[in-house]
């Protein structure tokens, strides 16, 4: 933690300039999560696809975002779903191909969105070429292109590591007589970047989607880009949990495993490649292992003299804490001298924060009105998943219903990552919410309760969630200070989280009720302004009396003052 971050923010108290002035375009900037799987199908096959994203565009361009994250889409097994690839040049088939890809490029870029793809850094698919002909002898170009080893002298494998989605970490190749390593499924081999070549070939894969147009990557799972080359065993926590937990990872402190000191030279080299073409960044997926914030400041550091990393990273950190005042204001202090960290309340791996967050006897309106304000004025850059803009809950799916290979291996204690990831409803009345233009079984079912939030319903309600979360994203896109402005206090008073954001122009004070029943707030200043955004039905404005602010329950307050 750098000098004086530990008190940087205090209850209306004012920090030091971060120094965020970085210049990109990513600065303050929305995103806009496509999972295309999920988001719209083309062709009628029940999947989703590239040409569904090409006819999803203007709705995400009308959200007010400034960019689109495009989930992979690579030629896949898809054994998880994409991220398992086994051509990362090519488009696979079911979803489109590189023309189709270049119309999507194409149309994002005239509707003013810059566009960043997944790439799938750190391991490839089973079936990859590169693995093909690596697991087939201990000689050749390719052999040290996975990191494998040994086995114990009893047979076992090298070491105890354990795999997130279960079991060993390790999966025995006959033909080499060796153990390779996988971070996720066996069928995911992991890259071994202390080979130049592998590195040099991945960073070409890079070079290729910049050359196409991309706007940039995000990069995924970088916490497991390197590791121990010595691949020394984990510890076990220091206090064994009570009970067995379902995922046997948490019983290890991921000390050698993840988290290596040279994932910061590997992102250099990315950040090398990605500089020679003009105005292109780096978005990285970091773990919420212990941390995360420290780990946010090295990857994004950027010296006087020396490569860059990351331009910006999120974590899951947040979404898997409870949602309370002192909870977000810890995020922000532990936050507020790391340059640029990427918040974001639900993505594809975790449950709709609709669902995961909202107080028992919440109204939904209300509680989605505070989410999309909230996400709106944190500082850094944001990211909004896809149907969190429709309050989409989380979806509950059968047994039979689940594909996610990590919920199938937990299931019934953790249901996997399904429930956030099925079909966005468009049309109520068409077949599968209008996801899918035929009869056809989507790949996950629509939702049923899904459909009263479907796009073409909320477009005619002035107030619906959709709205809402178009004049917030709109008010950030509009005000220097919510956009790039630096955070002046953070404070919590019992229900209440309020903050404050400041630029050269004008000064904002953000205020939210998490509770379920009124509250009040000293605010900082007197002469604040309140700024008008749509609300749900029936909810009450907040009153202001001289600097006592009083807020409804799930109430939000901005007000702004001439800096």
């Amino acid at each position: 933690m750098p000098p004086g971050a530990q008190n940087g923010l205090r209850s209306g108290g004012r920090r030091q300039d971060s120094g965020q002035g970085g210049g990109h375009w990513l600065e303050g900037a929305s995103l806009y999560q496509i999972y295309p799987l999920s988001f719209r199908d083309g062709d009628g096959d029940g999947m989703g696809d590239l040409r569904g994203v090409l006819a999803g565009l203007d709705h995400v361009a009308a959200l007010g975002v400034d960019a689109i994250w495009l989930s992979p889409f690579y030629t896949s097994p898809l054994a998880d779903f994409g991220y398992d690839v086994a051509d990362h040049r090519a488009v696979d088939p079911r979803l489109g191909d590189l023309a189709l890809f270049d119309r999507v490029l194409d149309k994002a870029h005239r509707l003013g969105l810059k566009v960043l793809i997944d790439l799938v850094l750190g391991h490839t698919s089973d079936r990859h070429p590169w693995f093909e002909l690596s697991r087939r002898s201990r000689a050749g170009d390719h052999a040290d292109w996975y990191v494998w080893a040994d086995p114990s002298p009893d047979g076992t494998p090298p070491n105890n590591w354990l795999s997130v989605f279960g079991g060993p970490a390790w999966t025995w190749e006959p033909r080499r007589r060796q153990y390779y390593l996988h971070h996720f499924l066996a069928a995911q081999p992991t890259l071994n970047f202390r080979s130049e070549a592998c590195l040099e070939a991945m960073l070409d894969v890079a070079r290729f989607w910049l050359e196409r147009g991309v706007d940039g990557f995000r990069v995924d799972a970088v916490d497991f880009l390197m590791r121990d080359p010595g691949l020394r065993p984990n510890p076990p926590v220091e206090a064994a949990p009570y009970e067995f937990p379902a995922k046997l990872f948490g019983m290890q402190v991921h000390v050698h495993d993840m988290m290596h000191d040279d994932i910061r030279f590997v992102l250099e080299r990315l950040r090398a490649v990605t500089d020679a073409y003009p105005n292109r960044v780096l978005v990285g997926e970091l773990s919420s292992q212990r941390g995360a914030a420290e780990r946010i400041e090295e990857y994004t550091r950027e010296p006087a003299n020396g490569p860059g990393g990351l331009h910006a990273a999120y974590t899951l950190e947040l979404p898997k804490k409870p949602f309370s005042p002192q909870v977000f204001r810890q995020a922000l202090m532990a936050a507020d001298d790391r340059a640029h960290t990427c918040w974001s309340f639900s993505n594809h791996d975790v449950e709709r924060a609709a669902s995961r967050w909202r107080p028992q006897g919440a109204d939904p309106a209300r509680f989605e009105a505070l989410l999309a304000v909230l996400l709106a004025t944190m500082p850094g850059t944001i990211c909004v998943y896809q149907g969190d803009e429709l309050g989409l809950p989380q979806a509950d799916l059968a047994q039979e219903d689940v594909r996610d290979p990590f919920g199938l291996a937990y299931w019934p204690e953790f249901k996997g990552r399904d429930g956030g990831r099925t079909p966005m409803p468009w049309t109520p009345e068409a077949p599968n919410g209008g996801f899918c233009p035929s009869g056809v079984r989507p790949w996950l079912p629509v939702s049923p309760p899904h459909l009263a939030r479907a796009v073409a319903v909320q477009e005619r309600r002035n107030a619906s969630t959709l709205a809402i979360w178009r004049a917030a994203l709109n008010l950030r896109r509009t005000r220097g200070a919510l956009r790039t402005g630096r955070l002046t206090h953070v404070d919590e008073d019992g229900p209440v989280l309020a903050f404050g954001r400041e630029d050269g122009a004008e000064r904002i004070v953000c205020a939210f009720n998490f509770g379920l029943e009124p509250a009040t707030y000293m605010l900082p200043h007197i002469d604040l302004a309140p700024i008008d955004l749509p609300r749900p039905p029936g909810t009450r404005e907040p009153a202001l009396d001289g600097p006592t602010l009083a807020l409804p329950p799930l109430g939000v307050f901005l007000g702004v003052r001439p800096a």
